[in-house]
């Protein structure tokens, strides 16, 4: 009945959505309509015809300009996305290397123990040897074993050989019982040295990491501050050709039609804004109420060190028993569990080195266009975190780095993607990744000062093969 319930409401609010989106249509916008022009001599149209003539001829140069800079523009930015998506990889291997020593620690520890139970085995056989030795030996009273073995009778002799033989075996086996003892010991010892220095190599590995880590954000920043200077000259440059292009294209003829054709423009893209929200609502309704898909989310997530995380610190501790398993349902169910979550957080804002299985997180500094925008103020999405939060919903467990991501999975030609399919860009898709949602577009978290946002597919620089996780 609830169930019920909750979609005959999402039915009313999307019958208002539509409402609403048919008010907008049919709705005059007050002040949109021109003036009528005014009514020119034959000296001044024929003098506007030339301006019209020279402005055209401007424009088109303008043009020209314009992208000529643009590709510049897309060129660094494909160098910088490159960059951040290596500290990345540099991260998620040093989070590996981190565990292996985790793991030798733990093997030294169990060697410690088993060396301190052989010690405790060689100290009680060596107490029985010296016991058994002061006995037989070192208390030589009327009483005493030495003085009885020392008898002159023949039943005395007998006896005498007889225990002579007894106190031999006992002798042979308090030696024996230290000998394996101290062979127990050795064997420890050896163990012992042999997982230190596994740990040792492990741990030093796992600094390695780390300064590659660290060296990689360096680098990073060093080169997104020097790209940065470059981009901002290209963007003046470019917003200098825009405003001549603008002030050319004030002095065309025409502007009427200009005018109407961005009013359609205009009027279309309300209609498609509006959908958009009606889509996103339906698929946040859909992922809110998805417990199990939050739960298997949470599981992936539980007990993994930050991926953002350069220090020491150990992993937090993990507090549930087993990894998800993946839910019940067809390939197509699976695939809209994964489109929902990531439509869920349509406008989240980006931030670098941001998403995890649970959602947005912090993003973190990169020393150039990602702190200009604050990001690392920012709860949000990077576009590797995005593919995460998405599929953690069915129990697959990403890597955050799209290079990583890209080796995942089926590969499958890019003209043959499929919805749920992910898309990516640059060399083995070490700079960009989307989700293919159909119908020529995609999902994605597109760069700093942007939100996670549905766009076309962008065919410049797309790898030739998609990777499909879901069959």
């Amino acid at each position: 009945m609830a169930g019920t319930t909750r979609g005959g409401s999402f039915r009313i609010a999307l019958g208002l959505l539509v409402c609403v989106a048919t008010v907008i249509v049919v709705t005059p916008v007050a002040g949109a309509v021109p003036p009528p022009p005014p009514n020119p001599s034959d000296n001044d149209i024929a003098a506007a015809g030339a301006q019209v003539t020279n402005g055209v001829n401007q424009v088109g140069a303008l043009i020209n300009d314009v992208a000529a800079v643009g590709q510049q523009i897309q060129q660094l930015d494909s160098v910088v996305a490159q960059k951040r998506e290596a500290v990345n990889k540099a991260l998620v291997d040093l989070q590996s290397a981190r565990e292996q020593a985790d793991a030798a620690a733990s093997a030294v520890a169990g060697t410690q123990r088993a060396l301190v139970a052989s010690g405790t085995a060689v100290d009680q056989a060596r107490i029985s040897f010296d016991k058994f030795a002061e006995q037989a030996y070192m208390n030589p009273g009327s009483d005493s074993m030495v003085n009885y073995l020392s008898g002159g009778s023949p039943a005395r002799s007998l006896e005498r050989a007889q225990l002579l033989s007894v106190a031999s075996t006992s002798q042979d086996a308090a030696l024996n019982g230290m000998r394996r003892a101290q062979i127990e010991r050795a064997n420890a010892d050896s163990a012992a040295r042999r997982a230190k220095q596994t740990a040792d190599a492990t741990a030093a590995t796992a600094e390695a990491k780390k300064a590659q880590a660290q060296s990689a954000v360096s680098a990073a920043e060093s080169a997104v501050n020097e790209q940065t200077a470059q981009r901002d000259a290209l963007l003046k440059q470019r917003d200098v050709a825009q405003q001549r292009l603008d002030a050319a294209r004030q002095q065309v003829a025409g502007l009427q039609g200009e005018r109407a054709a961005y009013e359609e423009w205009d009027r279309q893209r309300r209609i498609e804004e509006l959908a958009a929200a009606a889509a996103v609502a339906s698929a946040a309704v859909r992922a809110a109420s998805d417990a199990a898909a939050r739960e298997r989310a949470e599981q992936l997530g539980d007990g993994k060190r930050p991926h953002t995380q350069l220090d020491d610190d150990p992993p937090p501790h993990k507090s549930m028993p087993s990894a998800p398993s993946r839910p019940d349902g067809t390939p197509a169910e699976l695939i809209e569990m994964v489109v929902d979550r990531a439509m869920s957080q349509l406008g989240v804002i980006y931030a670098w080195g941001g998403g995890n299985e649970d959602g947005p997180t912090k993003g973190i500094r990169d020393g150039g266009v990602a702190d200009r925008y604050g990001d690392y103020k920012k709860t949000g999405f990077d576009c590797s975190g995005l593919m995460v939060y998405a599929f953690a919903g069915v129990g697959i467990s990403l890597p955050h780095y799209s290079g990583y991501q890209y080796q995942m999975g089926a590969k499958v030609p890019v003209v043959q993607r499929e919805r749920g399919d992910m898309l990516f860009w640059g060399r083995n898709g070490s700079e960009h990744v989307a989700l293919y949602l159909g119908n020529g577009k995609m999902i994605e978290a597109p760069e700093s000062g942007e939100v996670v946002r549905v766009t076309a597919v962008r065919t410049s620089g797309i790898m030739p093969n998609a990777i499909r996780l879901i069959s």
